[in-house]
């Protein structure tokens, strides 16, 4: 099953972002369950969230792998939500 984790950032929290993407981005290559991922773009074009398609069995799955995520231990989110997906094109 795939889940959508959408993330927003804290305000102001960009160098914090920036200070973890490295280690961020190794976590998301480090497993099969990513299947797409990317930042949002605030008025500025500044990274200010993200947006991970997971494929997981089921939802306790994708909830453990966020909290793994070195963005979510830097405390970089002011909120994640995560919601099961259905892929219709793509």
């Amino acid at each position: 099953m795939r889940f959508a984790l959408i993330a927003k950032d804290k305000p102001g929290a960009l160098d914090i972002r920036k200070a973890n993407r490295e280690a961020h981005v190794a976590y998301l290559k480090s497993t099969d369950a990513v299947e797409m991922a990317g930042p949002f773009l605030d008025e500025n074009g500044e990274m200010c969230g993200s947006l991970i398609v997971l494929e997981f069995e089921g939802i306790a799955d994708a909830q453990a792998w966020a909290a793994n995520d070195p963005y979510k231990k830097a405390d970089l989110f002011q909120s994640v939500e995560i919601i099961a997906w259905n892929k219709v094109i793509g």
